[in-house]
C-alpha cells in the first residue's frame, strides 16, 4: 500500500459509508457513516504513511481525517500545524482522536497545553483542558495544582460542555491521583453538582467527580 493514492482512500472510504452509522454519529456530532473498526482495519493496511495523512486531513471530510490521524506520524508535525488542525477539528471524534493520539506524542504538547488552556474558544481550550489531566496523572511535577483547583472552582459550572467535560476530567484526576488535593478536589465537586445526574450505565462509573475519585481510590486500595 505504499503507492496509496489519496483518491484510492477516499473510494474505499466511501464504500464503507453506512446511512445508518452516520445517522448514530451525527446524534453526536460526528458527520461520518464509516465503523471505525473497519477504518482501523484501513490504517492497519496502510500503516505509517505521513504524507498521505495530510493530504487526508486536507479533504475536510471527517471520516477521512480520522483515518488521518490513525497514518500520521505524530512528532513529525510542527506546533503550528498543530494548533491549526486542532481549530480545525469541529466533530467532536476527530478533536478526541487529535488530542490523544498525536499531540499527547507531540514533543510540542506542553508548549501547545499551556497555550490551549487559556484560548477563549471552549474548543481549544478544553484540548489545554485534557493535557493537563494528562500531566496530572503522568508528570505532575511543576503543576500548580491549588491554582488548577481554584480555576476550576470559579469557572466549571459555567462553562460550555465540552469544556466543562475537560475541566472535570481534570478535578477528578487530581483527588485521584494526589492524596493532599483529594478533599479539596472532592468537595469542590459536591458543591458544584457538575455532572451530578449524568446518566451512567451500569458497571460504568459516574463522570461525577466525588463518586469518581472515590470509586477509583477504592479499586487501588483494594
Amino acid at each position: 500500500m505504499a503507492e496509496t493514492t489519496i483518491d484510492a482512500v477516499m473510494a474505499e472510504l466511501a464504500a464503507l459509508e453506512d446511512l445508518r452509522m452516520r445517522e448514530a454519529n451525527q446524534k453526536r456530532g460526528d458527520d461520518h457513516g464509516v465503523n471505525l473498526s473497519a477504518l482501523r482495519a484501513v490504517a492497519k493496511r496502510l500503516k505509517t504513511q505521513h504524507e498521505l495523512a495530510r493530504e487526508l486531513w486536507a479533504t475536510n471530510d471527517t471520516a477521512a481525517r480520522l483515518l488521518s490521524l490513525l497514518v500520521c506520524r505524530p512528532k513529525s508535525f510542527e506546533l503550528q500545524e498543530l494548533d491549526t488542525m486542532l481549530r480545525q477539528a469541529r466533530a467532536p471524534k476527530v478533536h478526541d482522536w487529535l488530542v490523544n493520539y498525536v499531540v499527547k506524542k507531540s514533543p510540542h504538547a506542553e508548549e501547545l497545553r499551556v497555550a490551549w488552556t487559556d484560548d477563549p474558544d471552549p474548543a481549544v481550550a478544553s484540548a489545554g483542558w485534557a493535557l493537563t489531566t494528562e500531566r496530572v496523572a503522568k508528570k505532575p511535577e511543576g503543576l500548580d495544582m491549588p491554582g488548577l483547583l481554584d480555576t476550576i472552582e470559579a469557572e466549571m459550572k459555567g462553562a460550555p460542555d465540552r469544556l466543562q467535560w475537560a475541566m472535570n476530567h481534570t478535578l477528578a484526576q487530581i483527588g485521584i491521583e494526589h492524596a493532599d488535593h483529594r478533599a479539596r478536589a472532592i468537595n469542590i465537586g459536591e458543591r458544584l453538582e457538575v455532572l451530578k445526574d449524568y446518566p451512567t450505565p451500569p458497571n460504568c462509573t459516574s463522570p461525577f467527580a466525588p463518586i469518581w475519585i472515590n470509586e477509583m481510590v477504592s479499586r487501588r486500595e483494594g
